[in-house]
Parts: structure tokens; sequence; C-alpha cells
């Protein structure tokens, strides 16, 4: 079996603050394969950003505890110094931010930020590096790359935004990129440009890429495989058609149902999970979801209150759920 190129194993980080500590990623472990799209679902608040921003080491040393492994390409970056993580930033592993307009800075052009990050990572002049620039924005589909690249990001509408953040995530060819919630607040059909431009630059470059989100309906047309989170634990894993078509996790099913569907009659109200996420500094022992799941009397209410069940099996198709999977079947079919 192949070696995975991302492998995050029991991976567990803790943000020390006034109120407590709040558990934000408990015991996580998931792989990426080279070249292909994982993608994170999950409530606000389910861990999914704080994951990838521990992959990427940015979290503050001093308020964060963090545990497990993060291996990436075969190199550990748990602990890892933070002069390797500048050099793997940006230039082997890169992020789109979920807001672009709060990510990039108002004071300096387009094409002085994506050059920037190009002139750390190789040396390059000025002058090449505002080459690169234009030659990325016209690669992302900018219009007029060459007048557009000395533009300050109000001057861009809110998907040539999103497309220079991709350009200055891509500018070093990162072998791993991270999308967190890529196209929040984008109208439909650029949400789909942007998708479709993921794909297209995967496909030319062979990079393996992380997609953060909560909408499946951008899982189901991006990703290969899927991982299903909440109160910062993993409760469902699987392939794209696995997950979707036959969920196991009566989480995944909650945001299965509260999806509207083609075809589904109008007049039918959507169904939301019920409640709200639990506090990560006090959360529930025994299963996190219990609180709010329909199941718990099917699958035992004492043990989904006392003991955590554990995501099983460890490769391929896996939940963590106390209900057999008869008990699933018969539920969801």
């Amino acid at each position: 079996m192949s070696t995975p190129f991302l492998s995050v194993r029991d991976l567990t980080v803790d943000f020390h603050t006034e109120d407590g500590v709040v558990h934000a990623v408990d015991g996580l472990s998931f792989d990426v394969e080279k070249g292909t799209t994982l993608g994170i679902v999950g409530e606000s608040g389910s861990g999914k950003s704080v994951t990838n921003l521990t992959v990427l080491g940015l979290h503050n040393p001093e308020t964060t505890k963090i545990s497990g492994e993060i291996v990436l390409d075969g190199q550990q970056l748990i602990g890892a110094p933070s002069s390797t993580m500048e050099k793997l930033r940006g230039n082997k592993v890169a992020m789109i931010f979920q807001d672009p307009l709060t990510a990039l800075s108002p004071y300096h052009t387009i094409g002085k930020q994506i050059g920037e990050v190009y002139r750390k990572h190789t040396g390059a002049s000025r002058a090449q590096s505002r080459a690169r620039a234009i030659e990325m924005l016209t690669r992302v589909g900018i219009p007029q790359p060459k007048i557009r690249v000395d533009d300050y990001p109000h001057q861009f509408s809110g998907g040539m935004r999103q497309r220079a953040m991709i350009a200055m995530a891509l500018v070093c060819d990162p072998d791993l990129l991270i999308a967190d919630e890529p196209t929040t607040a984008l109208d439909v059909t650029v949400q789909a440009q942007i998708l479709d431009l993921l794909k297209e630059l995967q496909d030319q470059t062979g990079a393996s890429i992380i997609l953060i989100t909560h909408d499946l309906g951008v899982v189901a047309n991006t990703a290969h495989n899927v991982l299903v989170m909440y109160a910062g634990r993993a409760v469902e894993r699987g392939t794209v058609k696995e997950v979707l078509q036959e969920p196991r996790h009566p989480y995944t099913w909650g945001l299965l149902a509260s999806m509207p569907r083609l075809g589904a009659p109008v007049d039918v109200p959507l169904r939301p999970v019920r409640g709200t996420p639990p506090s990560l500094i006090n959360v529930p022992p025994g299963c996190p979801f219990h609180p709010r799941c329909d199941y718990t009397q099917l699958a035992g209410p004492e043990i989904c209150r006392s003991e955590r069940p554990e995501l099983s099996p460890h490769r391929g198709h896996g939940d963590a759920c106390y209900l057999t999977l008869a008990q699933k079947r018969e539920i969801h079919k």
C-alpha cells in the first residue's frame, strides 16, 4: 500500500483561554493521497479550519497545545522549527483563506502580493516576480492581467479576488493546496467557475487538495474522499460515493436531510439538525452528538452517553456510531 502524501494521526489541538481549555481537535486521523481531493465537512466550530491551520503551523505556541503526528511527504511537521515551516508555507503547501477581502492587504497591489510569495521562495528579482504574477493571473482567468496586476483588492470583484487568492497560493506550484471555504459568499455561477478552476489546476499540476466546506453539494462535485467532522472529531470517512449514497452516521444523515434537492417536492420543508453544536470547552461525555441524536434509544442510551465511539474500520468507509450496520441501512433506506 502506497504511503499517503499527507498523514495525520491522533491530532489533538487545545487552546488555553480565560474560560477554560477549548478542545478544538480531539484525536483526529486522516490521509490525503497524491493528486486527490479530500473534502472536510461539518458545521462551523467542528474543527475543520483549526486542523488545517495546524498543518501549516499557524497557531500561537504560547496558547496552543498540539500533540499527535502530521507527516507531509515523509517530513514530520509537529515540533518542526519555525524556519522549516516558513520554507514549506507557500512553497510545498499553500492555503486559500476563507475571505479574500480580509486575507489580502488593502495597502498593496494584487501583483505585489502575489510576487512577494514568489520572491521569498525563489529569490527572483522584482521584474521576474511581476512577470510571474501576470502569468498566474492569466492562468486563473483574470482579464487584462497586465493591467489588473497593478490594481488593489477593492478594485476586484468577489470572484476575481478569490481567483487572485488562488493565483497567490499556486504561484510556487505547491504539492498540497488547502482551500478553506473557497466559494463562500460567491454566487452560484462564480462558485462553479472557481471549483472548475481548482479541478483544472489539479489536473495540470497533480497537486493534492483539502477542501474545507459545509456544502455537501460542493464536495459531491469536487472531492474524491470525504471526512465528516463534529466537535473536533471525525464521525465518518469514506469515498464521496460511499458517504453520500450510503451514509452511516446520524450527523451525516442530518447534514444531507438539511440540503435542498432537485426534484424534491417544494412544499416539503427541509429538516435541520436539531439543537446546536456543543461547547468545545465542555464537550458532552460519550458520543458528542448524542444530545442532538434521534437514535440513542435504538443504539443504547447508556453507552451513547458514557463511552466515546471510535471511528471504525480504520480504513475504507468508517463511522463512529454504536448503531449496527443493519440498523443504519434500515433507517437510511
